[in-house]
């Protein structure tokens, strides 16, 4: 997503450098104006760091390890934007480590994927100090339909793993009924148009008709990815004394789901397990149907 991400960026005319862990995904980043480089440090001396790493300790990594944004003695960016889905304690810790150089952080995690990025219907959640909200909110703004300021600290993390429970729960629920629905003989793709043109239906389960339909599970997010933000929400329940009994469930499942060696496909392959489950064969509707965005 990040590249998708970059030519917004580059689109609106902003100096941009770029590292990327394999070089040769951010090369053709250079023929819109982009200069690649071939590690964080070499961004140091950048106003404003944006960061999108899949794991808690990458981000660690990325920003104070050995050759990290922060690792140049005397030289710092003002501000690192971190839009990664990763623990509290991980960005507290970056956090401490960015303010004893000078460099504010903003948390600002997203919600979509490569396709909603081109729509331009992205949006993203952001907490920190809210001068340095204010100084990024322009360049969070070109991601997509706009970001959601929610306060200091690293506040916006949890906001994004609310999101993505939701997420979890809501796919696993259209995987039950739609299965229900087919072994009554009912097929997906009329399934899903009645449900998207219902009060229930959503700009996600809009997206997700084809992939339902056709069973196209390249992944826009794995089982994998979906595990790792159900055990930060679980853990974070644990943190606050709040039960979270249909989280823990569906943990589970995508634990099974994984387990069965799913995982590496795109989330919404908990309708195979379910099907599975259901002594129901999948086949391939093989139907056009749109994916609501424009």
């Amino acid at each position: 997503m990040g590249f998708q991400l970059v030519e917004r960026l580059l689109a609106a005319g902003c100096d941009v450098s770029v590292y990327n862990r394999t070089r040769a995904k951010a090369e053709p980043l250079a023929d819109s104006g982009a200069t690649i480089v071939d590690s964080p440090a070499e961004l140091a001396d950048r106003d404003i760091v944006f960061t999108m790493v899949a794991a808690s300790a990458d981000f660690v990594e990325v920003v104070t390890g050995p050759n990290g944004i922060l690792s140049r003695s005397g030289t710092a960016p003002s501000i690192i934007v971190d839009s990664s889905t990763v623990s509290t304690s991980a960005g507290e810790q970056v956090r401490e480590a960015a303010a004893a150089v000078g460099t504010q952080l903003v948390a600002a995690p997203v919600s979509g994927n490569p396709s909603v990025v081109k729509s331009g219907r992205l949006t993203s959640v952001a907490s920190g100090p809210r001068d340095a909200f204010e100084t990024v909110e322009p360049y969070l703004d070109l991601y997509g339909a706009g970001v959601t300021y929610v306060g200091e600290g690293e506040v916006a993390r949890l906001v994004k793993i609310c999101h993505n429970l939701m997420l979890g729960i809501y796919s696993q629920t259209l995987a039950e009924i739609t299965v229900l629905a087919e072994k009554a003989g009912v097929s997906r793709a009329d399934f899903m148009a009645f449900i998207n043109q219902s009060v229930m239906g959503s700009t996600f389960s809009q997206y997700k008709t084809p992939a339902i339909v056709n069973l196209d599970w390249t992944p826009t997010f794995t089982g994998h990815l979906l595990r790792k933000d159900f055990e930060l929400g679980l853990e974070a329940g644990r943190q606050s004394d709040v039960p979270l009994p249909t989280t823990a469930l569906v943990h589970q499942i995508v634990v099974q789901l994984i387990g069965n060696g799913l995982g590496d496909g795109d989330f919404m392959r908990l309708l195979e397990l379910e099907a599975n489950g259901a002594d129901l064969t999948l086949v391939s509707e093989d139907r056009e149907v749109s994916d609501g965005l424009p």
